[in-house]
C-alpha cells in the first residue's frame, strides 16, 4: 500500500511540473511566429485546398486513361409461354451475361491538356495565396510582439517613477524636518506619488492587454502566457531606406500578390482556350466484350455454362466522331464570357500593382516621419532631463515650489513616453519596408 501511494504521489507530481513548466515557459519571437503559422485557422485551410488541388491534378491526368467497366448479369423469368397456336405451357428461363467494356478520348479539343494545365496553375496559384497569407500573419505576430515590448518599457518607466517619487516623498519629510521646507511640501509629494502609482497601475493594465492580444492572436491560453523580454536597441538613422525605388523593383517582381494575380491572368487563359474546345469535334474510341448463356425448362440439350459462354462469346469495336454545328450559342457565348474575364483578370493586375505601390509609398512616408518624430523625441527628452535636474537643485536651494517642480517632472515623463513611442514606431514601420523588400522579420 505504501509503495502504491508513493507511485501516486510520483505520477502527481510530475504532472503538476509539466503544467507548471507549461505556464511558465517564455516565447520567444520566432517561437511565436512559428506557432501563429503552425496553428491558424487560416494557414491550415489553406494548406487543405493545397490537398484538394493536388487530387484535381490526379483527376485531370486520370482523364488521359481510358475508362474500363465491366458486367454481369443473371436474369430469371417465370409464366406462361405459347409454344403453337392456342398451345401454352408454363416455361422457365434462366439468362447469364458477362460483359466488358473500354472507352478512350482519342480527341476531345484539346480539353484534356488544358484541364490538366489549369489543375497545376491552381495549385500554384493557392500556394502563392498561403504564402502571402503566412507573411501577412508574421508581420501581425511581429506587431503585436512589438507591442508587448513597447508597453513592457512604458512599465518600467513606470516602476522608475514611482521609485524616484518615492524618494522624493523621503527627501522631503528630512528636509521638513530640518526646517528648510514648509509640511505642506509633503502632501505635494505625496499626491505625486499617488499620480504615479496610478500610472503605474494603467501601465500594468496595458502590459497585461498587450500580452493578452498576442496570447489571442497565436489561439494560446492566456493563463501563465509570456514573452522573452528583446532590449530594442536604440535605432538610428540608417535603418531608414533613402530611396523607395529599389522596395518597389523588388516588391513588384516578387510579392506573393502580384504573383497571384499573373497566375490568375494564365487561369482565365486556359478558361478562353477550354471553352474554344468546344468548337473542335471529338474523336472516341470504344472495345466491347460480351458472352451469355440460357437455360429453360423446355429444352434438355442446352450446352453447359461454361460452354455457352465460350461459344456465345464476341467482340465489338467503335469509333465516333462528333461534330459540333449548332450549340445553341452555348459555346459562343461561353467563350465572350471567357474573355471578358480574361481582361478583368488584366485589369486586377493592374490594380494589385497600384495597391502595392500605395502601401509602400505609405509605409515609406509614414517610416521617414517616425525617424524625424524619434530625432525629435531625443532631442525634447535631452532638454527635459536637464531642465528637471535644474528644477531639482533650485527647489533643494528653496528657490522653487513643488507645484513648478512636478511641471518640470511632468514634462520630463511625457518626453520619455514620447521616446518610447517614437521608437517602436519608428522601428515597426522599417520593418514594414523590410518585409517588402523580402528580409527576415527580427528584432
Amino acid at each position: 500500500m505504501r509503495l502504491y501511494i508513493k507511485q501516486i504521489v510520483t505520477v502527481v507530481a510530475l504532472f503538476v511540473g509539466v503544467i507548471s513548466t507549461a505556464q511558465n515557459k517564455v516565447w520567444t519571437l520566432q517561437e511565436c511566429v512559428t506557432h501563429a503559422l503552425e496553428n491558424n485557422i487560416t494557414v491550415v485551410r489553406g494548406e487543405n485546398t493545397l490537398k484538394i488541388n493536388e487530387e484535381d491534378i490526379k483527376g485531370a491526368k486520370g482523364n488521359f486513361l481510358p475508362s474500363v467497366n465491366a458486367s454481369l448479369s443473371q436474369s430469371m423469368s417465370l409464366g406462361q409461354s405459347q409454344v403453337f397456336t392456342g398451345s401454352f405451357v408454363d416455361r422457365t428461363s434462366h439468362s447469364t451475361g458477362v460483359s466488358l467494356g473500354v472507352s478512350q478520348s482519342v480527341f476531345n479539343g484539346f480539353r484534356n491538356i488544358y484541364q490538366r494545365d489549369l489543375a497545376e496553375l491552381n495549385l500554384e496559384t493557392n500556394k502563392l495565396r498561403l504564402n502571402n497569407i503566412r507573411d501577412d500573419i508574421s508581420l501581425n505576430v511581429v506587431n503585436a510582439y512589438l507591442n508587448v515590448l513597447f508597453n513592457k518599457e512604458n512599465l518600467e518607466t513606470a516602476k522608475a517613477q514611482v521609485e524616484f517619487s518615492q524618494k522624493q516623498v523621503n527627501q522631503t519629510k528630512d528636509l521638513v524636518e530640518a526646517g528648510t521646507q514648509p509640511r505642506a511640501n509633503i502632501y505635494d509629494a505625496e499626491a505625486t506619488l499617488s499620480s504615479d502609482i496610478q500610472r503605474l497601475t494603467v501601465a500594468e493594465n496595458n502590459f497585461n492587454l498587450a500580452l493578452l492580444s498576442l496570447s489571442q492572436l497565436l489561439q494560446i491560453p492566456y493563463d501563465g502566457f509570456n514573452v522573452e523580454i528583446i532590449e530594442v536597441d536604440k535605432p538610428a538613422a540608417l535603418l531608414m531606406y533613402k530611396d523607395i525605388k529599389p522596395i518597389l523593383n523588388y516588391a513588384m517582381e516578387n510579392r506573393n500578390e502580384i504573383k497571384v494575380a499573373k497566375k490568375n491572368i494564365e487561369v482565365s487563359q486556359l478558361n478562353t482556350k477550354i471553352s474554344e474546345s468546344g468548337y473542335l469535334p471529338s474523336v472516341n474510341f470504344s472495345y466491347g466484350f460480351g458472352t451469355n448463356a440460357f437455360y429453360s425448362n423446355l429444352t434438355q440439350n442446352e450446352d453447359a455454362l461454361f460452354q455457352q459462354l465460350n461459344d456465345n462469346k464476341g467482340h465489338s469495336f467503335s469509333l465516333s466522331v462528333g461534330i459540333p454545328i449548332f450549340s445553341r450559342f452555348q459555346n459562343k457565348t461561353s467563350v465572350a464570357k471567357s474573355k471578358i474575364s480574361e481582361e478583368n483578370s488584366k485589369l486586377d493586375l493592374q490594380q494589385a500593382k497600384l495597391n502595392l505601390e500605395s502601401v509602400i509609398q505609405r509605409a515609406f512616408t509614414d517610416a521617414q516621419a517616425a525617424l524625424k518624430t524619434y530625432i525629435a523625441a531625443q532631442k525634447s527628452l535631452e532638454s527635459q532631463e536637464l531642465a528637471f535636474s535644474n528644477s531639482q537643485d533650485r527647489y533643494n536651494l528653496g528657490s522653487m515650489n513643488s507645484f513648478d517642480l512636478e511641471q518640470a517632472r511632468i514634462r520630463l515623463i511625457n518626453a520619455q513616453s514620447s521616446l518610447i513611442n517614437a521608437k517602436y514606431d519608428f522601428v515597426f514601420k522599417t520593418k514594414i519596408l523590410d518585409f517588402y523588400i523580402g528580409k527576415k522579420i527580427t528584432l
